[in-house]
C-alpha cells in the first residue's frame, strides 16, 4: 500500500531564526530588490527609447533584464515578507506554484544566456552575415525558444515531485520551495527521482555552461583578426557576458549537478543567484558597455531638459 500525502503545508525555516539578524536581512534584501527592479527597468527603458541601441544584442539584453525582474520577483518578495512578519508557513499548492515559477524563469535565463553567446559569436566571428543570420524574426524565435525551454524544464521538475507522497515531516531548512529540500521530506526512496532531477537541472546547467565557455573561447581566439578598436569593444561585451555567466552558472551547477542532498551552504548560494545576480547584471552590463552608458547619460540629459522646460513653462 502506497503512503498517502498527509502534508497540506510546509514550514520554511528561512535564512535565520535570530530576530536581530532577520531585521538586518529584511532591510538588506528590500534594498537589493529595489535596486534589482530599478536597474533592470532602466536598461529596458534605455534600450526601448534609444535609437542607437537597436541591434539584436540589446534586444536580448532587454529580454534578460525582464527575466531578471520576473525571476527576482518570484522569490524575493516572499523572502522579504517572511523576514518582516516571521510567517514561515506555506501551503502545499503555493509551494508547488513557487517551485514552478522559480524554475520557469531560471530555466529560461539559462537558455537565453546561450542565445546571447550565439549572438556574440555571429557578430564577432561572422560579421558580414550578422544582419542576415540575426534578423528580427530569428531573434524573436530564439527568445520564444528560450521561454519554451524554461517552461519544459519547469513542467518536468513539477511533475517529478508533485505526485510524491509527503507523509509527515513538513519542515525544510530553506527560504524557498526547491527540489532537493522537498525531496528530503518525501517518505519513499528518491534515488531514481534524484537522478531525474539531476538530469533535468544539473546536467542542463553543466552542458550549457560548457557550451558557453567553448563559444566564448572561440570568440576570444578570433579577436586577433579584429582591429584594436574592434577588439576593445568585443572584449567589453564578452567580458560582461562571461561575468554574468560565471555568477549564474557556478552556484547552479554546485547545487543541482550532484546527488539529491542538501548542505548548509546551499541557502547562501541560492541567495546569490536568485537575489544578488539579478541585481548585479544591470551594473555589469552598464559599466562595461560604453554604448549603454552613453545612451543612459543621453536619456537622463533629455529627461533633465524636459523637466527644466516644464518648470520654466509653469513659472
Amino acid at each position: 500500500m502506497e503512503p498517502r500525502n498527509n502534508v497540506t503545508y510546509f514550514i520554511l525555516l528561512g535564512l535565520t531564526q535570530n530576530p536581530k539578524e532577520q531585521k538586518v536581512l529584511f532591510v538588506m534584501f528590500l534594498l537589493f530588490y529595489i535596486l534589482t527592479l530599478l536597474g533592470n527597468l532602466l536598461i529596458v527603458v534605455t534600450i526601448t527609447v534609444s535609437k542607437t541601441l537597436n541591434s539584436p544584442m540589446y534586444f536580448f539584453l532587454a529580454s534578460l533584464s525582464i527575466m531578471d525582474m520576473a525571476y527576482s520577483s518570484s522569490i524575493t518578495p516572499r523572502l522579504i515578507s517572511s523576514l518582516f512578519f516571521g510567517e514561515n508557513a506555506i501551503s502545499f499548492e503555493s509551494c508547488m506554484a513557487y517551485l514552478f515559477i522559480d524554475h520557469i524563469f531560471g530555466g529560461s535565463e539559462v537558455f537565453l544566456l546561450l542565445v546571447m553567446a550565439y549572438d556574440r559569436y555571429v557578430a564577432i566571428c561572422k560579421p558580414l552575415h550578422y544582419l542576415i543570420v540575426m534578423r528580427q524574426r530569428v531573434c524573436v524565435v530564439l527568445l520564444l525558444v528560450s521561454w519554451a525551454g524554461g517552461f519544459l524544464h519547469s513542467v518536468i521538475q513539477l511533475s517529478t515531485i508533485y505526485g510524491l507522497p509527503f507523509c509527515g515531516p513538513n519542515i525544510t531548512d530553506h527560504f524557498t520551495c526547491d527540489m532537493y529540500p522537498l525531496l528530503n521530506l518525501v517518505c519513499i526512496d528518491t534515488y531514481v527521482i534524484g537522478i531525474l532531477v539531476v538530469a533535468n537541472g544539473g546536467l542542463i546547467c553543466t552542458i550549457v555552461f560548457l557550451l558557453l565557455l567553448t563559444s566564448y573561447g572561440v570568440i576570444l581566439h578570433s579577436l586577433k583578426n579584429l582591429s584594436q578598436e574592434g577588439r576593445r569593444k568585443a572584449l567589453q561585451t564578452c567580458g560582461s557576458h562571461i561575468t554574468v555567466v560565471v555568477c549564474f552558472f557556478i552556484p547552479c551547477i554546485f547545487i543541482y549537478a550532484r546527488p539529491a542532498k542538501t548542505f548548509p551552504i546551499d541557502k547562501s548560494l541560492s541567495v546569490f543567484y536568485t537575489v544578488i545576480t539579478p541585481m548585479l547584471n544591470p551594473l555589469i552590463y552598464s559599466l562595461r558597455n560604453s554604448e549603454m552608458t552613453n545612451a543612459m547619460k543621453k536619456l537622463w540629459r533629455q529627461k533633465g531638459r524636459s523637466n527644466m522646460k516644464e518648470i520654466h513653462y509653469e513659472s
